[in-house]
Parts: structure tokens; sequence; C-alpha cells
């Protein structure tokens, strides 16, 4: 689906130049102020209706409470299969007419799957909101799940493994990398992406007990955003929503992690590579506590952009690497999009010139700046204004998809959609001191792990040549 989602990033960039300045008018004083309707119907589909009419474009996202954490054992990559498999045809759709329906109507969609949710989401002219709605609900209602299609996808995902992953420099590097060496539990640490023979291994029964279980509209939520009548999505949701069966899913596995007491450092060799790289992680803080808050303003000074402290010092000042990139949730969505364990993260890949050692040792550096010394004010000011500022972004990509994504999270995992509007307050009320206890307990060394890439030396030749 690349030809989809670089079509989505184009009409993106274009919603985002007319809606930004709408959407920011006057919110510097009071923070975000997003309007939120929430409610459930009788089958337990959570509802959100969010309306925001500065560009007359609507977006539906519909949020399943199943991603890579929670798929079946001995099924690895079976979150992701189903992903294909919801655009292979439902009652009233035949094989990627969905699509079609949606282009065909000036419309442009896509779906993901995360650590703690598949999603499906579109955005068409407003005037068919209808459409989707319907077309939305007939494949949460049924699809057509056969033998045919279930064979077809398991080649194109296995092909995708061949090719992101197994084929591709760097290609488990390091978003599955780390997270497989840095947590214990299986299902933080599995393969998400998928082990071929389990992908191959899937039946049509599987499917379809996957789909009774975990797509059922008690396991859902959908959200609508942009410009629309709250009345009249009521009754389009209700129509074709409210009568669709539902299941009560199982629960949510146990995802806790113990408290990290060692160091953990895993080194593996690429032959694809052609420079050594360096992945490392801590092990987060519980979601929605104040040290989450304060890790997400960390976050900011240390790794997000040129200003920040791990910038500076490994590519500015040491020279080791043209960019350091991470973050919280950084390979796989945002540090508000995820519900389980988690790590901050960040990685670089280097000359050859540099060990890990050396590179670690300038990391510590920079810890310990935080660890020793409560940042002043001005500097807690400043990651503030970086982080709203990504997080306005965030508001008007994907003409208003980002916003749906933020809305569906808190409805799946707290029932509670209107704490998109407590964000910027929570990080506000992060202190100096908070932020060195939480740099204290959180990036010590003994919480982190570390990931080598090497690269594959050339065998000697037979009387020493190479």
């Amino acid at each position: 689906m690349k030809q989809l989602f670089e079509k989505f990033v184009y009409l993106s960039a274009v919603v985002a130049i007319l809606t930004a300045g709408a959407f920011a008018q006057g919110k510097a004083a009071t923070g975000i102020n997003v309007p939120v309707t929430y409610y459930k119907l009788p089958n337990g589909l959570k509802v959100v209706l969010s309306p925001e009419k500065s560009a007359p474009l609507t977006a539906v996202a519909v949020y399943y409470n199943i991603g890579f954490r929670i798929e079946p054992r001995d099924r690895t990559g079976f979150a992701h299969l189903f992903e294909h498999l919801m655009f292979q045809g439902s009652k009233n759709l035949g094989k990627l007419e969905y699509i079609r329906l949606v282009e065909t109507n000036g419309g442009v969609l896509n779906g993901s799957t995360r650590f703690d949710f598949t999603n499906y989401f579109a955005v068409v002219p407003s005037h068919k909101l209808e459409t989707l709605l319907w077309a939305e609900a007939d494949r949460m209602r049924g699809l057509d799940i056969t033998k045919e299609n279930l064979t077809n996808q398991q080649g194109v995902v296995g092909n995708e493994v061949k090719v992101n992953v197994l084929n591709q420099p760097y290609g488990s590097f390091p978003w599955i990398d780390l997270p497989m060496a840095a947590f214990t539990n299986w299902y933080n640490s599995h393969n998400f992406y998928g082990d071929l023979k389990d992908i191959e291994a899937a039946t049509l029964e599987d499917a379809k007990a996957f789909f009774d279980k975990y797509y059922s509209p008690r396991n859902a939520a959908i959200v609508v955003t942009g410009d629309f009548e709250e009345p009249q999505a009521k009754a389009w949701v209700q129509k074709y929503f409210a009568d669709i069966p539902s299941q009560t899913p199982d629960a949510i596995p146990d995802l806790t992690e113990p408290r990290q007491t060692a160091e953990k450092t895993v080194t593996r060799t690429d032959k694809l590579a052609k420079k050594p790289a360096v992945g490392f992680g801590w092990q987060m803080p519980k979601r929605g506590t104040p040290e989450y808050f304060a890790m997400g303003l960390i976050d900011q000074i240390m790794l997000q952009g040129e200003d920040s402290l791990l910038h500076q010092e490994l590519v500015k000042k040491r020279g080791y690497s043209s960019g350091v990139t991470g973050g919280i949730n950084a390979y796989l969505g945002s540090m508000f999009n995820y519900n389980g364990p988690m790590l901050f993260s960040a990685d670089l890949i280097h000359d050859e010139k540099f060990t890990p050692k050396e590179i670690m040792a300038s990391v510590d550096s920079v810890v310990e700046q935080l660890q020793n010394k409560p940042v002043d004010q001005a500097t807690i000011d400043r990651s503030i204004v970086k982080l709203r500022s990504g997080l306005y972004d965030t508001m008007t990509q994907f003409g208003g998809v980002g916003r749906a994504d933020l809305l569906a999270c808190f409805a799946l995992f707290d029932d509670k959609p209107e704490n998109i509007n407590q964000i910027e307050a929570n990080f506000r009320k992060v202190t100096p001191a908070l932020i060195q206890a939480t740099a204290k307990e959180y990036l010590r060394k003994t919480n982190r792990t570390v990931v080598i890439i090497e690269v594959e030396k050339p065998a000697a030749a037979v009387g020493g040549q190479q």
C-alpha cells in the first residue's frame, strides 16, 4: 500500500497548511481544546466525535484493541497478517473494493499494526462521510475470509518480512532488536514482524477465530473528526454499527516487566550493513504517571532536535555520526499511542574508527548531566515549546487522522478520550526536581539495553592476501 501512503502524505501536507493556523489560533494561553463527544453503543463499540471544520474533509478511524503484543503464541506476525486481510473483501464489498470505493470518492486511506492496536483510517470529502461509515461497518460486520485470500496474504506478508527485514541492511535494527533484547515477557519481546514459519502455519480456522475474537465491536473504537454535524454522524453510526453482533474479547494478557537490574548488551553481525551501528534504550515509567511525563520532557532535552544534548555531544562535538534518532515508542508511533512496557531509545550508524564503548561513554556523560544537577526552568520551558509544536503538528496530520489517533488510543486504553485536552497541562506540572529524580531512576545503566551491529569482515585470502 505504498502508493496509498504517498498520496496520503501529499494530502496531509495540504491539509496541514490549511488547518494549522486555524487550529492553533487563540490556544497559546489555554492549551489544547479539542471538542470531544464520547459514548458507547449497546454492543460495546466506543464512539468518539470531534468536529473541526476548517477544511471540507472528514476522517474516520477504526481502532481494534489487538496489536503485536497480544497476538497468539506461535502465530507471530498474525496481527499484521490480519491487517492485510481486512482489505480482501466483506459482505457487500469484494476484494480490494473498499480501497476503490474510497479513492473513487476522492479520498485516501491506509492501515497499520502497532504494539497495542491495529487501525484503519480514511479521509474523504465531507459529503461522503455516510458512504465511509457504511463501508467500515460492512467489514466490521464480517470479512470474506477464504482460503484463497489467506494464502495470498500469507505470501504478501512473508515477502514483506524478506524485503523489509531479512534482505535489508539494518532491517530489524533497532525497532525489533531492542525490544527483543530488553524485555523478558514474551508478549513484549517476541519478533512481532513475524517468523516466516509462524505466518505460513496460520490456518483458515485461525483467521476466522481471530476475527471473531478481536474484531468485535466490544474490542473497538471509532473516531469521526473533521467537517460534519454531530446529530447526523450519530444517526449514521447508530444505523450502520449498532446491530453488529459483539463478543467479549479475551482479557489483555499480563504485560508487566520486572524491574531491570543489570545492563543488557547484544551484539550481532549484519551481513548487508556497510557501517556499524549502536542502539540503546531504557525501560519507561508506567504510562500516565508523573515520571512518564517527565520522560517526555527528557526526550525533548536529550534527543529531539539539533539543540538536544545527544545531538550536540555525539554529532557536533564527537563526530561519531551525521545524526542520532529515536524517542519514546520512536519506531512505531509516539509516546501517546501505546499501552504497556515501552523503551525510550536512540540509535546511530557510526564510522568504524569509533567503538561502541566510547560512544556509550559519551552517552553516559549526557545522562550524568541530568542526574547530577537539576535542569533550569528555561530548559523545561524550551522542551515544552518543542513538544507542543510537535503535538500541534500531529493534530493536523493526514486531514485529522493524527487527532483521531490520540482520541482513539485514549478511548481504547483509558476509556477517556477527553484526556487529549490534558496532555499539555500534565507536562507543565513537571519540575526540575522530578526530571532529576526520573533521570536517576530510569536512565541508570542497569535499566539500559544496548544493541551493537557489527559489519561482516571480508574473509582473508590464501597466503594472507585480501
